[in-house]
C-alpha cells in the first residue's frame, strides 16, 4: 500500500507550524482529547501520516490534570477510570507508557444524615454484612442482581468494541456496496449469536433493562431507600436524565460494565490524575510517529466542491492539508448539564455516620463517596429543580479524594477533593454563571450539604476550581456541559449516534469523520469511539489503495 508515515514529533506552537503547512497528511485529528488520542495512535501504527491539533495548551480534553492551586493537582473533568477498553490499554501498552491504576479499598460510601451508612466493595461477606443492616432481603438479591447485570456483558462488550453497520450513503460504488453488505451480515450474525446465548429469558431481561427507567428496575429487586438511592446514582453521574426516564436503565448497565485488570465494576483512580490516562495515550501516539500540536486551534474543515473534506483551516490562517479528517468535537448541543468542583482542603472530611478516632485515610475516603443519595426520591428532587430551570437546591453529588491513595497530586496533610454534581441547567432562570456571586453561592450549597454529613469540611477549604455548564464548554470543548458530547437515552445509541445515519463514524462530507464520545458507543474515558472510528478508516484506505 502507497502509506505515507511521519515521524516528527513535535508538541508546541510557533515554529512547528512549518510542518503542518509543509506536507499533506494522512488524516489529520480536531481535538487531543483521549478519543482523539487513540484514534491517531492506531491510524500511524497503521503506517499512516497523522496530525493531531489540540485548542487548548495541553492534550486531554477532558481527562487532564491541571494545578490550579499551588501544590494541588486536580482531575479537573473526569475522576475516575473503569471503562477504558482493555483492548486499548493492551494494544497501545499504556502502562508501560507509565499509566498506572490505584483501586479503592472499597467502591461505593453513602452517608445517611440519620447516623448510619453503607460502605460497600470491601468484599462480598461484608458487603451482605451491610446492606442487612438495612434489609436481609435486599442483601440476598444484592449479589443476584450484580450477576444479572454482568451476564449482558459479553453482548455489550461485542457492540462496544464494533463499528455500527451503518448503510451507506448515497453514492458508494457496486464494490463498496457488496463488501459492506458483506460486513453487515458478518455483523448481525455476530450479534445474534451473542443474543441467543443469552437464551429467551436473557433477551427478555435485557430489553427489560434497556427499555424500563431506573426506579422501576431497583424499585424491582429492592426495598431499602439507601441502597436504591446508592445504585441509582450509577444511572444518572452525566447523563443529565431523570431516574423515571424510560431507557435510562441503559445507563445504569453503562456504568457497571468496565473494568480494572480484568476485575468487572472496579473504579479506579488514576496515579498523577486522569491527565496521566491521556499522556500515556499520548505517548504511545508519539512513538508510532504521531505529530501533536497544542495551542493550536481549528477554525473550519475544508471541503473541496465535490463535497470530499481535504484538511483544516486554522484560526491563524494556516491551511493543513490531508486525505481525511477526524473530529473529536462535540456534535450537537444539549441544555443541561453538570458542574465540577475541584476542592483543596487542609484534613480529611471526617463523617459523623462513620465515627473513627483518628484522622487516617480510611476504606470510606477511597470509595466514591454520595452525598445526599439517600433515596431515589432524592435525585428525582435534584433533578426536578433544575427542569424548573434553577440550580439543585439540594445537589446529588459523587464525592472522591484520589489524594487517599495518590500522594503525588497535594501537599503532605492535605488533600484534593472532586465534586460531580448535579443538576445545573446551562442558562439558569434566576440568575447567571457569569456572576461571581451567584457562581459562590452555588459551590457554598453544595460544600453547606457535605458539611451536614462531614461536619468540619467548610472550615477545611483552602480554594476551588468550579466548572459550571458554560465553563466545560468554553474551556474544555463539552458542548452544553455534557460530559457524554451528548444525551445517553436509547433514542441516541448504536445506530441512533449521534443522530441517525451518522453511526459509523462517517459524515455527508465524504472524508469527514466522527471519532469523540458523541459517536458510537458513547461518552465516559471508554477509549471505544476513538478506536472504532480508526477502524473505519483504516479500512476506507484499504478499500482505496487495493
Amino acid at each position: 500500500m502507497m502509506w505515507r508515515r511521519s515521524l516528527t514529533t513535535f508538541s508546541g506552537n510557533g515554529g512547528a507550524t512549518a510542518a503542518l503547512r509543509h506536507k499533506k497528511w494522512d488524516a489529520v485529528v480536531i481535538g487531543g482529547g483521549h478519543n482523539g488520542l487513540i484514534s491517531a495512535a492506531y491510524l500511524a501504527r497503521a503506517g499512516l501520516s497523522v496530525a493531531v491539533l489540540e485548542r487548548r495548551h495541553l492534550i486531554g480534553g477532558a481527562a487532564v490534570t491541571e494545578e490550579l492551586i499551588p501544590g494541588f493537582k486536580f482531575s479537573r473533568c473526569s475522576y475516575l477510570l473503569s471503562l477504558l477498553r482493555p483492548q486499548i490499554l493492551r494494544e497501545l501498552e499504556l502502562k508501560r507508557h507509565g499509566l498506572k491504576l490505584l483501586k479503592p479499598m472499597a467502591s461505593s460510601f453513602t452517608p445517611s444524615l440519620d447516623g448510619r451508612y453503607m460502605l460497600l466493595g470491601q468484599s462480598d461477606g461484608q458487603d451482605h454484612s451491610e446492606i442487612s443492616k438495612f434489609s436481609k432481603r435486599d442483601a440476598d438479591a444484592y449479589f443476584r442482581y450484580e450477576a444479572h447485570l454482568q451476564k449482558f456483558s459479553k453482548v455489550l462488550d461485542f457492540v462496544l468494541d464494533s463499528p455500527t453497520p451503518e448503510i451507506l450513503h448515497e453514492g458508494a460504488s457496486t464494490v463498496d456496496l457488496l463488501r459492506h453488505k458483506l460486513q453487515r451480515s458478518k455483523f448481525w450474525a455476530q450479534c445474534l449469536g451473542h443474543t441467543l446465548s443469552l437464551g429467551q429469558k436473557g433477551m427478555v431481561d435485557l430489553m427489560e433493562l434497556l427499555l424500563s427507567p431506573t426506579s422501576k428496575v431497583l424499585d424491582k429487586w429492592f426495598e431499602s431507600n439507601l441502597l436504591k438511592g446508592t445504585l441509582a446514582g450509577d444511572a444518572i453521574i452525566g447523563s443529565m436524565m431523570n431516574i423515571n426516564t424510560p431507557g435510562s436503565g441503559y445507563v445504569l448497565l453503562h456504568h457497571v460494565m468496565g473494568e480494572t485488570d480484568g476485575d468487572r465494576n472496579i473504579w479506579s483512580h488514576v496515579e498523577g490524575g486522569m491527565g496521566a490516562v491521556s499522556l500515556a495515550i499520548c505517548k504511545a501516539a508519539k512513538e508510532a510517529g504521531v505529530h501533536i500540536e497544542t495551542d493550536t486551534e481549528v477554525l473550519k474543515v475544508m471541503v473541496e466542491d465535490s463535497g470530499r473534506a481535504n484538511g483544516v483551516l486554522l484560526a491563524d490562517g494556516t491551511e493543513v492539508h490531508s486525505s481525511v479528517v477526524l473530529s473529536n468535537a462535540t456534535p450537537y448541543k444539549t441544555f443541561m448539564g453538570t458542574t465540577k468542583i475541584n476542592v483543596a482542603v487542609d484534613k480529611l472530611p471526617q463523617f459523623h455516620c462513620l465515627k473513627t478516632n483518628h484522622a487516617e485515610v480510611g476504606p470510606q475516603h477511597t470509595a466514591t463517596v454520595h452525598i445526599g443519595f439517600e433515596s431515589m426520591e432524592n435525585i428525582i428532587s435534584a433533578c426536578q429543580d433544575a427542569y424548573n430551570g434553577i440550580p439543585s437546591q439540594r445537589p446529588v453529588m459523587e464525592m472522591t479524594i484520589p489524594s487517599s491513595l495518590d500522594n503525588t497530586i497535594s501537599p503532605p496533610g492535605k488533600h484534593v477533593i472532586s465534586l460531580f454534581t448535579q443538576y445545573t441547567p446551562y442558562k439558569p432562570s434566576n440568575g447567571s454563571w457569569d456572576n461571581a456571586a451567584y457562581r459562590e453561592s452555588f459551590a457554598q450549597r453544595c460544600f453547606n450539604l457535605i458539611e451536614e454529613y462531614a461536619p468540619g469540611f467548610c472550615s477545611s477549604v483552602i480554594g476551588y476550581d468550579m466548572l459550571t455548564p458554560p465553563d466545560l464548554e468554553r474551556e474544555i470543548g463539552l458542548t452544553g456541559g455534557n460530559i457524554f458530547h451528548g444525551a445517553m437515552g436509547l433514542d441516541s445509541l448504536f445506530l441512533m449516534r449521534p443522530i441517525k445515519g451518522w453511526s459509523n463514524h462517517k459524515t455527508p462530507i465524504q472524508d469527514l469523520y466522527l471519532c469523540g464520545s458523541g459517536s458510537h458507543p458513547g461518552g465516559g474515558v471508554m477509549g471505544a469511539p476513538g478506536r472504532n472510528a480508526a477502524c473505519v478508516v483504516l479500512q476506507e484506505f484499504k478499500n482505496r489503495y487495493q
